[in-house]
């Protein structure tokens, strides 16, 4: 792979980006979860994908008093028990938001990162955060309050 990668962890209720890294394509994503995990948050809760499960960040989570809701793997050579696919299912309903995140940066923004150096693609990767959050907390500002 080529390229570089966002890691960001997001506001659940209002979708706006908290923390964020960036990273080349081929590193293991596993190794970003302490940088984007923030200690500030007020949410015990942490959603991700099976890539980032390790044992190592299981116990940076039970240490930092978060409740991993990370999804499960296949067991190798066998089907998915019913009841862990139906969790995993109930985990991408929440993961889902991060997910929207992404496809506004790259369909209504056009991110592409096409960049020589890490420095450089952290700059593109966090000027089109920092963009992404004001498009999003004007969409917030403008919706009209409840009656």
């Amino acid at each position: 792979m080529f390229g570089y990668k966002n890691h960001i962890g997001i506001d659940r209720a209002h979708r706006l980006i908290r923390t964020w890294d960036a990273s080349a394509a081929n590193a293991n994503d596993g190794a970003r979860l302490p940088d984007v995990v923030s200690e500030d948050n007020t949410g015990s809760g942490v959603w991700a994908d099976t890539a980032y499960r390790p044992k190592k960040n299981e116990a940076f989570l039970a240490k930092g008093m978060f409740t991993s809701h990370i999804h499960q793997r296949k067991p190798p050579r066998r089907p998915m028990p019913e009841r862990i696919a139906r969790a995993n299912a109930k985990r991408s309903a929440v993961r889902s938001a991060v997910e929207h995140v992404f496809a506004g940066q790259k369909h209504r923004m056009g991110l592409i990162v096409r960049t020589i150096g890490i420095a450089r693609a952290r700059i593109k990767i966090g000027m089109a955060n920092l963009a992404y959050n004001f498009q999003r907390l004007a969409w917030l500002e403008g919706r009209s309050a409840p009656a």
